[in-house]
């Protein structure tokens, strides 16, 4: 006979109540969320989010304008957004904050997009410092606290190049695929204990981030902008748009909320179709 799983302080999923049918409440009033990335695009959308559910929002960025915007922009939602300045190189830093959260939505990311023997090996290690070991540092200063209080969400903004790769994205592919491992990971752990961990992939996303990939492309590949969102971004996607911020912000909240208790590990693709190829 097999010896009972054991939940640790985890509340009995079974036993817990269902939203009713046609609702789905989202009340995290009482719950600290930690967004990275927070000043500008899905971070911010995420940040907003949150906190019109009631949450407090922990905003992590190095931006302290956009931050300051942001406080600003969630004057009066139920919730309330804390700036937090921080350079997520600053490792030990990023560890620290993790601590308390019980929302940890890993977003913050950067580009370069250059050929591979162009590649400066500084911005290489840059990029996966930033998109890959800070956010385990992230998630290493969460668990603690999540595991103690038996419930936890971890939100990991991967993307398409997390499951497929693209030329001249060496640091980008190498950390987004590396992020869908830890995330699995830490879904495993933590499972016993009430944590789920999740990816959202989205595919191009109307951020400054892409606007700026516009350009970086358009050189890498020899053809003027106006040209590198339909022939190159969105060569492959079903749909012939950017998505929205918000739209990558409602499938964190999904899995953030009480409709996703059994989702964890695994990633949720919003990529217009480019992956059904």
């Amino acid at each position: 006979m097999s010896a009972p799983i054991s939940t640790g302080s985890a509340p009995d999923p079974a036993s817990a109540p269902r939203p009713a049918p046609g609702s789905v409440p989202l009340d995290f009033a009482g719950r600290t969320a930690l967004v990275t990335g927070a000043a500008g695009g899905i971070g911010r959308a995420c940040a907003l989010r949150l906190a019109a559910a009631g949450a407090l929002v922990r905003a992590v960025d190095r931006a302290a304008g956009g931050l300051a915007e942001l406080a600003e922009a969630a004057h009066g939602l139920p919730g309330r957004v804390e700036p937090c300045l921080l350079d997520l190189t600053d490792l030990d830093a990023a560890e620290a904050v993790g601590a308390g959260a019980d929302i940890l939505v890993n977003n913050a990311g950067l580009q370069l997009v250059r050929p591979l023997e162009e590649f400066p090996p500084d911005v290489f290690h840059t990029v996966l410092t930033v998109m890959l070991e800070a956010p385990f540092r992230l998630i290493r200063g969460a668990l603690p606290g999540m595991y103690e209080r038996g419930w936890g969400r971890i939100v990991n903004i991967s993307s398409v190049h997390g499951l497929r790769a693209s030329p001249y994205k060496s640091a980008y592919v190498a950390a987004k695929h590396g992020l869908e491992g830890l995330s699995k990971t830490a879904a495993l752990e933590g499972a016993p204990h009430g944590v789920t961990s999740n990816c959202v992939n989205p595919g191009y996303v109307r951020t400054p981030l892409v606007e700026r990939q516009i350009a970086d492309q358009a050189a890498a590949h020899g053809i003027p902008a106006e040209r590198v969102l339909t022939e190159v971004l969105l060569k492959d996607s079903a749909l012939k748009r950017l998505i929205e911020p918000d739209e990558v912000a409602d499938a964190v909240l999904y899995l953030c909320g009480p409709r996703a208790s059994f989702v964890t590990g695994t990633s949720l693709v919003l990529d217009g179709g480019w992956t059904a190829h």
